[in-house]
This record gives C-alpha cells, sequence and structure tokens, in this order.
C-alpha cells in the first residue's frame, strides 16, 4: 500500500482526509473532540514537511494513501553492491556533541580503509532531549517552547558555520531555517490542542538526526569524499511490537534499500539512526537507544563486514566502572554473553542491537573515539572450544551486571505443590498490572516462587496477586504473598559458565567471604549467567567482590598495618618486594589500604604505593584515628576480605580484637598482650573468633619467626598429647648467656648486647623474664591450661636494689655492683660441666608453668646455641625418648617481620590462594 510516484503539497486536501480516516480506524472510536481533530491536523502538518523536505532534496516521496494503490516500479540506475566491502560506523551524540566532534567523525570516516562505508549519527548531544522537552512544553501550553527551539536552531546554525562554508553553508541553513518554521507551525497546532500524538512526537524528536547527518556528509564533501546522506525513513520500515519496542520488516526494508542504493551509487553515506517509517509510511522512531538499533539492522541489511560503535569508552568493561575501579576491557564477547550484559543492565549495547547482525555473523566492535589508541571489544560468535582442551574457570566468567531498585515476590503455601496452572496464574496477574519480571526462581518442591519486579511495580503485582488469590489465602492453600524490597540483582555472565566445575563455587565463596547474603538464585539452561538477588545496600560491596575474586586474583586482601615502626616497616618493605611475585605466583593480592601509627595515618581506596610510604604518610598523612582508620580498611566493597596486622606491643590495640573479630576482620599480630593478658578476656576473644569465621593468627608472639605456635597446632590436631614444652624463648637472654663465658662481667655483655641493639632500650624489660612469661602463657593456654599470668612463678635477673631506679643510666652505672652473684652461678655450673640458660617451661602434665635460670649439661642441645637463636623443644607422647626440637633465630626485625609475613600468606592460603 505504498505509492512511490512524487506527491506534492496539492495533495495535502485528499492526504488530510485520508489520514483522517486512518486515525479513526485505529482509535476504534466514533468521537469528534478537539484533541482528534488536532490529531489529524497534525498528521497533515508531518506529512506536508515531510513531503516537503524530500522534494527539496530531488527525493521520491511514498506516502501511505489507500490500500488499492499498486507499488510504480523504479528504473535502476546502477549495480547495486553489497556485502564485506561496506563497513558501518554508529556515531552516538556525544562523538557529534560539538562542531570540533563533528570533524574528529569526518577524520575518522576518511581515514577508515574500507571500499564502501555508512555512517550511522545520532542528533547532537542533549538534542532528542531538548526536542521532546519541545513538545512537553507545546502541550502544556507554556510558551516558552519557542524560545527553545530557537536555540535548537541556533545550536545547530553556529556548528554548521562553522564547519562549513560557500554553497553547502547556505544548502544547509535553508533547510534548517524551513524546518524550524514547520516545527513551530506543528508545535503551534500542539499548542492550541493540548495533545500531541505519538506520530507527531516521533517526527519532531527524528530531527536531529536529520540535521547531524545533513552536517556530517557536508564536511566530508568538504574533505573531498564522494557522500551523500540517507534519511533512513525511505529504508527502513518498523512494525510496533508493544512494550515501547518496534519489529524491523527486513523484505520490505531490503527491497528500499535496493531502490535506494540503485538512485545513490555513492561510496560513502551518511545515514540517520533512530529513525524509521510504518509500513504506512508514517514516521516513527526505533525507541530509546535506537541508533545502535539503526546500525545493526543497516549492518544486516548490507550483509556488512563490521559494525562498529563509537562511544565515550574504551570498550565493554568487566564491570560498570563507576563502582568497580578495578574494572578490565574486555577484548571479546560472544553475541550472547554481550546479550546477558545488555539485559541486566551493563552498559554495553541495547539488547536487540544483537540480534540483527548474529544470523549474519557480523561482528560488532565497540571503538572509544576520544582514546583511537585503543583497540575496544569485539563482540561476535563464540569460538568453538574443544571439550579435551582444559580452561581456566575464571576464563569463563566475562562479567558482572547488576540491577538496582528491585523488589522480590514471594508466592508461597503447601497448596502449590503439584497444582497445575499455578505459576501461569500467577503471571498471568502479573501482566495484568502490566509489570516486568526480571527474574524468576523457583525450588524443585514446588513450594514457593519468588519473582523479581521494578520496586515501583511491586505494590500494583501485590494486590494483583492477593485479589486473585484471595480465596486459596483465606484457605490456607497460600500461605502469603509476601514482598522483600530494597532488592538488587548481581549477574554473572560467562560462556559455558555451569558446565565448567568449581565456577559456582567461587562465585558464591567470594560472596560469603564479603559478608554477602543471597536472597534468591536463578540460572538458565543455557548456561550464560548465574542470577543472585543480594541487598540494595550490599550491591556495591557484592559486585566488588566477585570481581575481585575472579579478576583481581585468586585472593585479594585489604591490609592494614598498625605500627609502622622496627618491625610494622620491616613488613611494609617485605611486603614491597614480593608484591608482584604472590600476584604472578600464587595469585594473591595482599593490598596495603592503610598505615596508623601513634601520630599520624597514611589512608587510600584502592592500595597504598609501598615503594615510598614513608614520604606519603608525611606529606599526605592524617591525624591518626584508630576507629576511622578501621572503618576505611574493612569498609571497601571492591576488596571482599580485611586484615588488620597489629605490630604494636600495645594493650589497648589489643582489646580491640574481640570487636573486630566480631565484625569480620581477620587478625594477625606479633603482639602478645591479648593472648597473655587476663584469662576471662582471652577466653572470650578466642569464642568469638570461632564463632564469627574468622582467623586469628599469632606466630610471631613466641619465637619471631620460628614455626613454634603452627608446629604445636599441628601436634595437637594430629591427636599427640603434649607433656611438656622447655625453650629458650629470649633472643635478648639467648644471646647473653651464650656470651656469659670464661670471666666475662655480666653487667659487661648486658652493655655490649645493647649497644647490638638485641635489648629494649631499658635492659631491665628483658632481664626481669616478663616476656619470657608471656610466652609461656600464650603456648600454656595453647594446650588447654587455663593459666594467668600470675600464676607462673618467674626468677628475674634484675637485682632487687635496681627495680626501682629511676634511669636506664643509672641502672646500667649500678649493675656492675652485682656482677659476682651471677658471676658465682656461672662459676658453679662449670665446676659441673653446665651452662647457664634462662628458660621457660611448660609442664602440661601438672599443669603449670614457670621461667627460671636453669643449668645444662654442654651436651644438652640447649647449650649448644650461638649467637641469639632460640630453641624450643616439644616433649609429646610421640616424641617422648627424643623431643622435637624446633631451633633459631628468634629476635630481629626481619625474622619477626617475616613470620608475620607467613601468617599473611596462610590466611591467603586458607581464603582460597592456591600454593605455589
Amino acid at each position: 500500500m505504498a505509492l512511490l510516484s512524487p506527491v506534492s503539497s496539492s495533495c495535502l486536501p485528499r492526504l488530510c482526509s485520508q489520514l483522517a480516516a486512518h486515525d479513526a480506524v485505529v482509535d476504534t472510536k466514533s468521537r469528534v473532540c478537539l484533541s482528534s481533530a488536532s490529531s489529524h491536523l497534525q498528521r497533515s502538518l508531518i506529512h506536508k514537511c515531510y513531503l516537503d523536505k524530500r522534494e527539496s532534496h530531488g527525493f521520491k516521496v511514498s506516502a501511505s494513501v489507500t490500500a488499492d494503490v499498486s507499488t510504480a516500479e523504479v528504473a535502476v540506475k546502477s549495480p547495486i553492491v553489497k556485502g564485506d566491502t561496506w563497513s558501518i560506523h554508529k556515531f552516538g551524540g556525544t562523538c557529534v556533541g560539538t562542531a570540533q566532534r563533528i570533524q574528529n567523525v569526518a577524520n575518522i570516516v576518511i581515514e577508515d580503509s574500507s571500499e564502501r562505508k555508512l555512517v550511522v549519527v545520532s542528533a547532537m548531544s542533549k538534542v532528542t532531549d531538548m526536542m521532546y522537552d519541545l513538545i512537553e512544553k507545546a502541550q502544556s501550553r507554556d510558551d516558552s517552547y519557542e524560545a527553545a527551539l530557537d536555540a535548537v536552531f541556533e545550536k545547530h546554525k553556529l556548528t554548521a558555520v562553522n564547519l562549513l562554508d560557500g554553497d553547502e553553508l547556505a544548502s544547509f541553513l535553508s533547510v534548517l531555517t524551513r524546518d524550524v518554521h514547520n516545527l513551530k507551525a506543528m508545535l503551534r497546532a500542539i499548542y492550541i490542542a493540548g495533545h500531541g500524538t505519538e506520530s507527531f512526537s516521533a517526527f519532531v524528536a527524528g530531527h536531529g538526526e536529520l540535521w547531524s547527518a545533513q552536517i556530517l556528509s557536508a564536511v566530508l564533501r568538504k574533505g573531498g569524499i564522494d557522500c551523500t546522506w540517507m534519511d533512513t525513513r525511505d529504508v527502513l520500515i518498523v512494525t510496533p511490537a508493544g512494550s515501547n519496542q518496534v519489529d524491523p520488516d527486513y523484505e520490505e526494508s531490503e527491497q528500499r534499500l535496493d531502490n535506494w542504493l540503485s538512485q545513490n551509487p555513492s561510496k560513502v553515506v551518511v545515514a540517520t539512526g533512530f529513525i524509521a517509517s510504518t509500513p504506512q509510511n508514517i514516521p516513527t522512531t526505533l525507541k530509546r537507544d535506537g541508533s545502535d538499533f539503526s546500525a545493526a539492522i543497516m549492518g544486516a541489511l548490507f550483509r556488512a563486514r563490521q559494525v562498529t560503535i563509537w562511544t565515550d569508552v574504551d570498550g565493554v568493561y568487566s564491570a560498570d566502572p563507576r563502582k568497580v575501579s578495578e574494572a578490565v576491557v574486555l577484548n571479546t564477547l560472544s553475541y550472547q554473553e554481550a546479550w546477558e550484559m545488555s539485559y541486566f543492565g551493563a552498559n554495553v549495547l541495547h539488547p536487540r542491537t544483537i540480534i540483527p547482525v548474529m544470523q549474519y555473523d557480523i561482528p560488532i566492535v565497540i571503538r572509544n573515539i576520544f582514546n583511537l589508541s585503543a583497540p575496544g571489544t569485539k563482540i561476535c560468535r563464540a569460538p568453538i572450544i574443544e571439550a579435551d582442551v582444559k580452561q581456566d574457570s575464571v576464563a569463563y566468567v566475562k562479567g558482572f551486571a547488576t540491577i538496582d531498585n528491585l523488589a522480590l515476590v514471594n508466592v508461597e503455601g503447601t497448596g502449590m505443590a503439584g497444582v497445575p496452572g499455578t505459576a501461569s496464574a500467577i503471571f498471568a496477574a502479573v501482566k495484568d498490572v502490566g509489570a516486568n519480571v526480571i527474574m524468576i526462581s523457583q525450588a524443585s518442591s514446588e513450594h514457593s516462587v519468588c519473582f523479581a519486579v521494578p520496586e515501583k511495580e511491586v505494590n500494583a503485582v501485590a494486590k494483583a496477586l492477593e485479589a486473585r488469590f484471595r480465596q486459596a489465602l483465606s484457605a490456607g492453600r497460600l500461605s502469603q504473598v509476601a514482598i522483600i524490597p530494597n532488592c538488587s540483582i548481581l549477574a554473572a555472565v560467562g560462556q559455558k559458565m555451569a558446565s565448567t566445575p568449581g565456577v559456582s563455587a567461587t562465585l558464591f565463596n567470594a560472596l560469603a567471604k564479603a559478608n554477602i547474603n543471597i536472597r534468591a538464585i536463578a540460572q538458565g539452561c543455557s548456561e550464560y549467567n548465574i542470577t543472585v538477588v543480594v541487598k540494595r545496600e550490599d550491591c556495591v560491596r557484592a559486585l566488588r567482590a566477585v570481581h575481585s575474586r575472579f579478576y583481581l586474583s585468586k585472593t585479594s586482601i585489604a591490609v592494614g598495618i598498625i605500627g609502622p615502626g622496627l618491625i610494622g616497616a620491616t613488613l611494609l618493605n617485605q611486603l614491597r618486594d614480593q608484591a608482584a611475585v604472590l600476584k604472578e605466583k600464587s595469585k594473591t593480592d595482599l593490598r596495603v589500604m592503610g598505615i596508623i601509627g601513634s601520630k599520624k595515618m597514611l589512608l587510600s581506596d584502592t592500595g597504598i604505593d609501598l615503594s615510598n610510604w614513608k614520604e606519603l604518610q608525611n606529606e599526605k598523612g592524617e591525624k591518626a584515628d584508630l576507629e576511622k582508620f578501621v572503618n576505611h580498611v574493612h569498609g571497601n566493597h571492591f576488596i571482599p576480605n580485611t586484615v588488620l596486622v597489629d605490630c604494636t606491643s600495645s594493650t589497648d590495640v589489643a582489646d580491640h580484637y574481640h570487636d573486630w573479630l566480631h565484625t569480620g576482620i581477620n587478625i594477625i599480630t606479633p603482639n602478645k598482650k591479648a593472648n597473655s593478658g587476663p584469662l576471662d578476656k582471652y577466653l572470650k576473644l578466642r569464642a568469638r573468633q570461632r564463632q564469627s569465621f574468622t582467623h586469628y593468627f599469632y606466630e610471631a608472639t613466641v619465637g619471631a619467626g620460628l614455626p613454634i605456635m603452627h608446629t604445636l597446632r599441628d601436634l595437637l590436631q594430629t591427636g599427640d598429647k603434649i607433656i611438656k614444652i622447655e625453650g629458650i624463648f629470649s633472643g635478648t637472654l639467648s644471646y647473653i648467656f651464650n656470651s656469659f663465658v670464661n670471666t666475662r662481667a655480666f653487667s659487661e655483655v648486658v652493655m655490649e648486647a645493647k649497644a647490638a641493639g638485641y635489648t629494649e632500650p631499658d635492659p631491665r624489660d628483658d632481664l626481669a623474664g616478663t616476656d619470657v612469661a608471656r610466652k609461656v602463657i600464650i603456648l600454656a593456654r595453647e594446650c588447654g591450661l587455663n593459666l594467668e599470668l600470675s600464676d607462673i612463678p618467674v626468677q628475674s635477673l634484675v637485682p632487687d636494689p635496681l627495680k626501682e631506679t629511676a634511669s636506664v643510666d643509672d641502672f646500667m652505672q649500678q649493675l656492675p655492683s652485682y656482677d659476682s652473684d651471677i658471676a658465682t652461678k656461672r662459676q658453679a655450673a662449670e665446676d659441673a660441666g653446665e651452662v647457664l640458660r634462662y628458660v621457660g617451661v611448660v609442664d602440661v602434665k601438672n599443669q603449670k608453668g614457670v621461667v627460671e635460670l636453669q643449668r645444662y649439661k654442654k651436651q644438652h642441645p640447649f647449650a649448644q646455641l650461638s649467637g641469639s637463636d632460640n630453641i624450643i623443644a616439644f616433649t609429646t607422647e610421640r616424641y617422648n625418648k627424643q623431643p622435637l626440637i624446633v631451633r633459631g633465630p628468634g629476635a630481629g626485625a626481619e625474622v619477626t617481620a617475616g613470620g608475620v609475613f607467613s601468617d599473611l600468606l596462610r590466611l591467603a592460603s586458607n581464603l582460597g590462594a592456591p600454593s605455589c
């Protein structure tokens, strides 16, 4: 029912009467009012402008007139060329937003080496919104619509003046002036009637594309390119499909394209995006995101080699980069993967954009017009993966997307099981209120069905279901129709995820580690996505957690360092040196998010550069605030696991362990205060650690970097029974008594140890034996003995008169006065063929401990030490005749920090990192 002969404005009265008849049929109601009369007038005005526009460019015009008008034949003027010689480019509104950007687009088109090019353009940035705003203003009888239209005119006029000159400029300004004049007449009609039809809105809104296409084609011609422009309403025919969608009529569109190409043989064509025509040749649009859809349809009609979508991002990201700063650009996606990600809200393409190109295997490439060096993302048919080729499960997960502002509707009851038609009745009621169901989940017991809908539609859905199932609810066959508001959907998308063992487990494990509760799960048999519903406030944290698990590393941990003193600073240097190795070999990312000292703290949202952390702390550090520090390290949303490393000796810091474990924070420490403090606090701490499913490691509290706690734990967990633990636990006192030989004075050796940095600033802290006693208590409690520190007898090596000496210097000056007492003990030991050693003993059998100076035969392992080495002997039922010995350096920043580092790696292993 199309007429392809020219139609002039003289035919307008007859055309108007026929359009009026068309409207009467569509309305299916016989009524006369201002709005319906306006509808007829609007259609008349549309067609007059439409016909005038076409005639001004020498085009033949088709208009829907009557059903019995035949189609006239059009002579073919040139051979029609389609196929892979054509490449399609689509430029969005941002790409053509200014004169300079339009020139950049022209340069890209010129530099493309393809033999033939079709360029699909959107309206200039914000213009489509401005056009719709004109209609709203006119309908609401707002006089400012005229000024708003003038602003649109000036925007395009200024752009043309900046880009064109001579006849090209004059020609475009003539068209622009006439178009704006006609639009003012149309808007005036709407202003009078207070109503505008859908076809009128589509006609007005589409002018932005018409103008940008004409400007770009003129710029290309100015650059020496043989170029013409296409009003896609002449070619692209679509029919309404409901739900604000249209379906392309490929057969009719292809016929019209052939006719158009026969009359316009240019090798470069600039086409309007977004707009099309109905089968009755009434102007319409492809709805929002229609320009991408236009490009894909044209790609299919031309059988093009490739469709390139130019935008303002480098490609398709693994997650929304606004929510996940670690998101990466994907090199490739299959059509299905892109489809899934688009549906679930990823900023990729509208799902319908992918459909036209799939049947011809035409790839779509997403490129960044502002970063031409970026290769972009290629969307194409997925390659065939051989069944016997082993693939990393992570490779099957391409990306993650979210949908917010949803509500779950849960319909449950024992009367649903085995009753045919229940689900049909549920979703029929949902359909009746026009709600969109995003996701459906049902247990195999058939006891309940839950589904997600937009939150703004949930109240209507609930009322419809309660009305539909009122009798079943009253009779108890259905127990409830429950609404769970404030939900979000998180979807993981990837090829054949379900057939790859471990992918689902990895996904759910990452969510569990991040303390995310899953409210519903769905997965289609297509194996392309796994969908979970979570609380809205958890959505970003969940997204970052799963993305971190699949993309950053096998295990990512946010680390907070408390106390960047000697041990803390050494640990930071060790982390700096090993970070790259850990990422490569064990896929472990230990990200230091904060460092806090007694006065200053340094915080980072993405991770501190450890190569110059001291300088950063001095320059950018802020006042130390432990609560703010902890909230920052634990509050980041893209790393799911958190650990605080306490490198202080502070009781105040240790007192926070209980609360930190309760909030899901893991703790690693060489600080002995928590495990050797009051027994009741210790027992509550360990109970909390078990209940919160967190990790609390403290290997370096006893023996620095030696695996003492690890060895003891292995013995106990494998069923061995500890009889006694005996050891030299102090590196300082080990050095002192290893050096206290022959005729050397005790005070001389202590002074030497202090000068070498083996002692605390006040050597009495070492000589008093309290540090050894704390280690004994830690080991005793690990063996199950409920002892207090006060239960351990400690032999102090500080002479009683010197315990109250005010200063360290006074102590060191007076210490030689007491050398004779301990020299006498050394001589007695030597006379018996023995040596003095300061030891701690845990007597598990008799449930007691002691710290004292003991004598050992020179053949005893304890007598064989040198330097500051520690030695610990485990006497157990298995190692009864010959104790199990652990020996090595037990003091120094390097080995202590190494012990803490070892705990960090053990934590990573427990959280899922593979063995090296």
